[in-house]
């Protein structure tokens, strides 16, 4: 049946949007898209809760106002030390020269930051102006390593500077321990030099009468052994004997390369190959022979071919090609005998120069082997009287050089009382405030918008549920007005009654007339017959809509039918203020036709109203098949049959309600109603392959979502009509 727009069904109210049709009716195993979030909607969030941010931040910056000026002032005072890497740290010797090595100057630095702050440095400072580090009298305690909280060691970027700096609520104490510190570690370097020095130099006295008495022992060693020896330079014979044993090696290997080329020839010649022959070095005139003898047994084969073996042709052939026969043989008997000298040759050859190159050998081990321990010796001896000479030397150099107070660390810039406090800073403090009140506020409203799992608007429901809106609902019920009964009067711009006229009753009328149109326009391919309006669970307001939606469409001149399907919690008679003594039970367990049952409010001529009737178990098991008889009658009768059923989680009717209906709409309260709920139930329609039109949103304000902004016009917009009716 295709819907026919007819000049009545044409005359409607202005919509403020127009949904496309869902699609809602796709497979159950289909994914929703996933789409991010607009920024917009987190400006919208951040308008929303602007008046709470405002409020933590102002309560934060107020606080901590408060807070700093009741902190008692800290004065820190500041001491400048120089360190000068190029000074010489000794007056003779090495460190008289030794300067500073760039490379490692960070870690030489970093080195010194730790040493101010050692215990060793401040144990004397702490004594002296009696400052506490450990609360603890035991004597356990007074032991412990010295750490100044209060202490700050830094170094300035690309500087040899350190700043000792020290804080206290005495500005005159700041500054005297900053400087006692620093002259402390002056003192402390200069003790650990002295020390070091002194103690190598008592190592190196001990240890000389050991080094004299070898270095002795190693010259008298060295001497003995060039009398043994009886040479005049051992590294010269050496060097003969090893170029000898060179040029031999070299003649050894070339020798037996030959030998080895040779003995393949006689091998290949003494077992009998022609080719063998050839390819040796006499084997020129074989060759010769060989293509002769060829040639005289081809003119042999041509003769006895032709004139055959008794002509004299033939026996003169044979002649010729015996004697190139003999020749041949003859030939090739010489080149092995020949072959065979010069293998024997190569071998004997190979023999003797292995004999020299094993004799030369030995003479050379011999004598580097005497090499070797004569230069033992002369090194042995030589380091014993350097390490001697060298050892008398630092012994010298350690004794003038362990009094010498150099001035490589000096105090640059003494430290000096402070004349204002560095803590609290009050400004930095109030700004720190500002900015991490203001983060933190943001976030946690950010953070409470992304945590709220609720139904808000329809940019939310079309990315999570992948469904549409199509209609929204101002709130109505507030501390003002309330909603009331539907109108029984034929008033068709009074819809809602309320405590007093105001501006929530045109908003609300005008939306209900939206969802009408929205409703009834969002398939022109079919008529729509029959609405079912369900929510997930009770109290949503889906009874509300549905006798709203009702006396709206019959407002239109439509004749329209509203089913109370809620056998179990009625609530549309106190709508309408009709009697529900029977109902739409008594039709489903047979005691009356549903015609009968039928209610017509006053002031609405085209609307009847089939009650629930009183409560029965047995009728919610007949829900099924009586109401589909129902909805079949009632559509050749009724352009429009409005089904209110019961919450679909948690009941069976509203189940076979949505297989009976042409669609259905869900009914959610923003801000309240669960998004896994609602997921619930449209996965359920969806299994049920009901044609679900979309999600009404029920209980909207303006504060709840960017969307809603609209609303706020409907009063300024109808308060001139109002008026003047």
């Amino acid at each position: 049946m295709h819907y026919e727009k007819t000049d009545k069904e044409l005359v409607l109210s202005s919509e403020p949007y127009r949904l496309a049709p869902t699609t809602l009716n796709q497979p159950p195993d289909m994914e929703p898209e996933t789409q991010g979030i607009p920024v917009s909607h987190y400006f919208w969030v951040l308008k929303r809760h602007r008046w709470k941010i405002a409020l933590f931040v102002v309560a934060a910056v107020l606080a901590t106002a408060v807070v700093s000026t009741r902190i008692t002032p800290i004065y820190e005072s500041t001491a400048t030390v120089d360190i000068d890497r190029q000074s010489p740290v000794g007056v003779v010797g090495q460190e008289a020269n030794r300067t500073s090595m760039l490379l490692d100057s960070d870690q030489f630095l970093a080195t010194q930051i730790k040493l101010v702050q050692s215990d060793s440095v401040l144990r004397p400072v702490v004594q002296r102006y009696g400052l506490r580090t450990n609360d603890s009298p035991s004597p356990a305690a007074s032991q412990a390593p010295v750490a100044l909280k209060s202490l700050k060691v830094s170094r300035p970027n690309n500087t040899y500077l350190l700043l000792i700096s020290f804080r206290s609520a005495d500005r005159q104490l700041a500054a005297d321990v900053a400087n006692s510190i620093a002259q402390s570690y002056l003192e402390h370097s200069y003790n650990t030099r002295y020390r070091a020095s002194a103690s190598l130099t008592h190592f190196m006295e001990k240890q000389i009468e050991e080094l004299r008495a070898k270095m002795e022992q190693s010259g008298a060693a060295l001497v003995q052994f060039e009398r043994e020896l009886n040479v005049i330079s051992p590294e010269e014979k050496t060097n003969i004997l090893s170029a000898r044993l060179l040029q031999l090696n070299t003649e050894f290997t070339n020798a037996q390369a030959d030998r080895v080329r040779k003995q393949a020839a006689f091998d290949s010649v003494r077992n009998g190959s022609l080719e063998a022959a050839q390819v040796s070095v006499q084997g020129e005139p074989l060759r010769r022979l060989t293509e002769k003898l060829n040639e005289a047994q081809e003119r042999f084969s041509e003769v006895r071919a032709h004139y055959g073996s008794n002509h004299p042709e033939h026996r003169k052939a044979a002649l010729a090609l015996n004697e190139v026969q003999r020749l041949h043989d003859k030939t090739r008997h010489a080149i092995m005998q020949r072959v065979e000298i010069e293998y024997q040759e190569s071998v004997s050859r190979e023999a003797m120069l292995q004999r020299a190159v094993q004799e030369t050998k030995s003479d050379f081990d011999r004598l580097n082997a005497r090499s070797f321990e004569y230069q033992s010796l002369k090194r042995e001896a030589d380091a014993d009287k350097k390490l001697y000479e060298e050892l008398v030397r630092k012994i010298k150099e350690a004794g003038i050089n362990a009094s010498f107070q150099n001035s490589s660390i000096r105090i640059a810039d003494p430290a000096r009382p402070a004349l204002l406090p560095v803590f609290p800073n009050f400004k930095l403090n109030i700004a720190l405030a500002l900015v991490f009140s203001l983060l933190i506020a943001v976030a946690a409203a950010v953070a409470s918008d992304a945590l709220d799992n609720t139904i808000r608007d329809p940019e939310q429901v079309a990315r999570t549920l992948n469904t549409q809106v199509i209609g929204s609902l101002p709130v109505v019920k507030n501390w003002r007005s309330r909603l009331g009964p539907v109108a029984q009067n034929g008033n068709a711009t009074a819809l809602i009654a309320l405590g007093e006229s105001n501006d929530h009753a045109s908003s609300y009328a005008e939306a209900i007339r939206t969802l009408r149109n929205s409703i009834l326009l969002s398939d022109f391919d079919r008529r729509l017959r029959s609405l079912l309006v369900t929510s997930a669970s009770p109290g949503e307001g889906k009874s509300t809509i549905a006798a709203h939606l009702a006396a709206t469409h019959a407002h239109q001149r439509q004749r329209t039918l509203l089913i109370d399907g809620d056998l179990r919690r009625p609530s549309v008679h106190k709508r309408f203020g009709i009697s529900a003594s029977q109902g739409l039970s008594n039709v489903l367990v047979g005691e009356v036709p549903w015609r009968e049952a039928l209610v017509h409010p006053e002031g609405c001529p085209d609307l009847d109203v089939l009650p629930a009737g009183p409560p029965s178990r047995r009728a919610a098991d007949l829900i099924g098949r009586g109401l589909l008889e129902v909805l079949e009658e009632a559509g050749t009768e009724y352009d429009l049959v409005i089904l209110d059923a019961p919450p679909l989680l948690g009941f069976a009717e509203p189940l076979q309600m949505a297989t009976a209906v042409d669609a259905v709409v869900v009914v959610t309260r923003a801000g309240e109603t669960n998004r896994k709920a609602v997921g619930a139930v449209l996965a359920t329609l969806n299994r049920l392959r009901a044609n679900v039109m979309g999600i009404i949103l029920n209980q909207v304000h303006q504060e709840m979502s960017d969307s809603y902004y609209y609303y706020s016009h409907y009063g300024k917009y109808y308060r001139p009509i109002e008026k003047a009716s």
